[in-house]
């Protein structure tokens, strides 16, 4: 199945918890439709002292729905939905049904 997310993009949580948080996409799960963003979605990990090392507390970003993501239009920093067509190459690229510019590079 073909997602509108991507690794590197940069992404609006639209519903739950974390509504209004922005952050970038470090990986996507297609399988299970979640992806990983950076800054969303934190938990904190308590890691047991071994005899070698102390205990510590360890910070981690947990999966979230991809259906809550909105990719972030890169002219007006609003959330979008995201179109595919061709640019003046040929080669189907992303683009912003917002503003009608395209997402990729």
């Amino acid at each position: 199945m073909k997602l509108f997310v991507r690794s590197k993009d940069k992404v609006k949580v639209l519903s739950g918890k974390y509504k209004g948080s922005v952050g970038v996409v470090k990986s996507v799960h297609p399988k299970t439709q979640m992806a990983i963003v950076e800054g969303v979605c934190t938990v904190t990990k308590h890691k047991k002292k071994s005899e070698n090392k102390s205990g510590e507390k360890i910070s981690k970003e947990m999966p979230i729905r991809i259906c809550k993501l909105g990719v972030v239009d890169p002219d007006s920093n609003a959330p979008t939905r995201i179109g595919r067509r061709r640019d003046a190459d040929g080669e189907l690229k992303r683009y912003s049904k917002k503003s009608g510019n395209f997402v990729d590079k």
